[in-house]
């Protein structure tokens, strides 16, 4: 066979030439990686409010996002739309940017669209069912007998893998952007995601084996822990004195229950002696043992402290008047701290 010897040498390339190709694609490449992949950081608290027009080019959008300071090269997010083919694909509306996006994640948020403006909605912990529904109607707009009818639902309820009749207990209070006119269902699954998070910690699964209890005896235990205080110095202490309790098979007579029986009554804060004659299984004043389920919505920290109780010989406690507790181990000491709180609170 016949060789033509002149490409045999035009290809027979060095070690040196090859490194230097293979050093000049990887800078190329790492570059391109910098430029497009890199995040871009803006200098206000996030999430920035950004609004695109109906009828505005994508240059003056992409010159909307300098101006704003979103992003620092208008030329690369051109270079990233021509790539992507996403310069006539940008949809109107308003648009929550987080911090942090590169172009290539700007460009998906802008054509993906968005049905309205987010808005910044605070859900207090240990908030009862229905009043977390009257939140979202009020903040968000939702359908609130539809929110209140998905909670009780058992199909959906099995849909979100809850054993149980009821959702209170396992929609997570914390802050979130919520898009206005978003769906019962919508805001329901991200809430319960939340949740649910909590207990995929590997620390949380293995202490949660050590205690013995469910994630719905857990949600339970937090929620009256919620009940109790607003303090968090005291979740975790409240925690021990109730878990000591029910280690020695004492009832956990907890005031959160009764109020969450009597939720709406015009008196559903202040407990009665009659009240705690009220015949329910969620009467801890008659009944030993956890209830069937939350009587709240309970916080992130008091589901930990429910988890992570604090080491302690206290089995009693009662309100000191200052928005805190007292606690004792006897009861002739819990005794003389029930009567000093009946004092000042006469005195109020």
């Amino acid at each position: 066979m016949i060789h033509n010897n002149k490409y045999i040498k035009y290809f027979n390339l060095t070690n040196n030439e090859i490194s230097l190709i293979i050093g000049l694609w990887s800078f190329i490449f790492g570059f391109l990686l910098f430029t497009f992949l890199g995040p871009n950081y803006y200098d206000t608290i996030p999430p920035k409010d950004f609004e695109v027009k109906n009828g505005d080019t994508f240059t003056k959008v992409v010159q909307n996002l300098y101006d704003e300071k979103i992003i620092s090269s208008s030329t690369n997010m051109n270079i990233a739309a021509f790539l992507y083919g996403a310069e006539t694909k940008v949809k109107a509306g308003h648009y929550s940017i987080p911090n942090g996006l590169n172009y290539f994640q700007l460009i998906e948020l802008f054509i993906e669209g968005t049905p309205g403006k987010q808005i910044l909605v605070t859900i207090p912990e240990g908030i009862w069912q229905h009043n977390l529904s009257d939140l979202l109607v009020d903040k968000v707009g939702i359908d609130g007998d539809k929110f209140m009818e998905l909670s009780r639902n058992k199909s959906f309820l099995n849909s979100l893998n809850i054993v149980g009749d009821n959702l209170e207990g396992y929609l997570l209070p914390d802050t979130y952007y919520f898009f206005r006119g978003s769906s019962a269902s919508d805001i329901i699954k991200k809430l319960k995601y939340e949740m649910d998070k909590i207990f995929k910690v590997d620390s949380v699964i293995v202490q949660m084996a050590k205690i013995g209890l469910s994630k719905n005896e857990v949600l339970t235990l937090a929620s009256i822990i919620d009940g109790e205080t607003n303090k968090e110095s005291e979740l975790k202490l409240i925690s021990g004195v109730y878990h000591n309790r029910l280690k020695r098979g004492m009832k956990l007579q907890a005031d959160p229950t009764i109020q969450y029986l009597k939720r709406h009554r015009r008196s559903k804060n202040k407990v009665f002696y009659k009240d705690l004659e009220i015949d329910s299984p969620y009467n801890t004043y008659k009944n030993k043992g956890i209830p069937p389920s939350p009587i709240n919505n309970p916080g992130k920290n008091a589901v930990l402290a429910a988890i992570f109780p604090e080491k302690t010989d206290y089995i009693f406690f009662v309100a000191d008047g200052t928005g805190g507790h007292k606690f004792a181990v006897k009861l002739s000491e819990h005794n003389r701290n029930v009567s000093a709180y009946r004092r000042w609170r006469n005195s109020q």
